[in-house]
């Protein structure tokens, strides 16, 4: 069978370029003069990228120009807005943010300086984060008399728990590159200048992987991690969702329920899963798609 084409959308703001690396994609954010601040016409560059990545893209990194790899949301271009306009534009950021996060290829963010607010929502969509030792991470929208808008609520706690978020956000407290990894905001600290380097070594190493484990293990996993949220919760097997596997096939990968029962089977609700007619082909010999 051959290669698919290897292509990146290049028609893009000012704001962001891209590059191509073999099968790695690379979008960086190029607003350094105003710390890669998030506009919303970066916002949606980064919408478009994600929704247009050619087929043969088999990782993404995320990095970003200057010393900063965002300082988040552009408070230039917030203005005055009404209760809707304001749930609309979260919103949007929401929609391009779940677009990274659950698009169909891994995603490293190469982080660096400030990674505040927006620039940290951002990096919580990422699958594998990366960061310099000049990294700083905050939440400053308590101190501004905002709210995160663009999913942090969700994916911040996910990686570091409420209790840490609530601080973050109510003090104004900031993390350095090791007290973040060592709470969870990155898997890897490396030296000042290096970041993206190592950063595309890593997603060179993913894109070496089959396409369907990638896709599972960026679909599948966190699926799977709520569900077990809601099974504790609910108490009962009989809370979780019967549509989870049956939303992982897609037409790049029509088997991916298959996928999806082979990684449930490492978890309590996976047998019953299968014995509820929830997925198929669960045997281990049957996981290749």
């Amino acid at each position: 069978m051959p290669e698919s084409p290897v292509s990146v959308v290049t028609d893009l703001p000012p704001t962001l370029r891209t590059e191509l690396r073999g099968a790695v994609a690379v979008l960086t954010l190029a607003r350094p003069e105003k710390r890669n601040a998030l506009s919303d016409q970066t916002i949606l560059g980064i919408e478009r990228f994600f929704r247009d990545l050619g087929p043969g893209v088999r990782a993404v990194v995320i990095a970003a120009e200057g010393d900063h790899f965002s300082a988040g949301l552009d408070l230039a271009e917030m203005g005055e807005r009404d209760t809707l306009s304001g749930v609309i534009h979260s919103r949007m950021w929401h929609r391009v943010f779940d677009l990274v996060e659950s698009g169909p290829v891994p995603v490293v963010a190469a982080l660096k300086g400030a990674v505040v607010g927006g620039g940290l929502e951002l990096a919580a969509a990422a699958h594998i984060r990366v960061a310099e030792r000049s990294t700083f991470y905050a939440l400053p929208e308590g101190q501004r008399g905002l709210f995160v808008g663009g999913g942090a609520a969700v994916r911040v706690p996910r990686l570091i728990g409420v209790a840490r978020m609530v601080d973050l956000m109510l003090t104004g407290r900031r993390y350095d590159a090791e007290e973040g990894a060592a709470v969870g905001l990155s898997q890897y600290v490396v030296d000042d200048g290096t970041g993206l380097d190592k950063s595309v070594e890593l997603a060179e190493r993913i894109a070496e992987n089959a396409p369907q484990t990638n896709f599972a293990v960026v679909q599948a996993l966190p699926r799977i991690e709520s569900l077990d949220d809601a099974w504790r919760a609910l108490g009962s097997e009989e809370g979780w969702p019967r549509s989870i596997c049956t939303n992982m096939a897609t037409p790049e990968s029509p088997h991916g329920a298959a996928t999806c029962g082979a990684i449930a089977m490492n978890l309590r609700s996976g047998e019953l899963w299968a014995q509820q007619g929830l997925v198929h082909n669960v045997a281990p010999e049957k996981w290749q798609l």
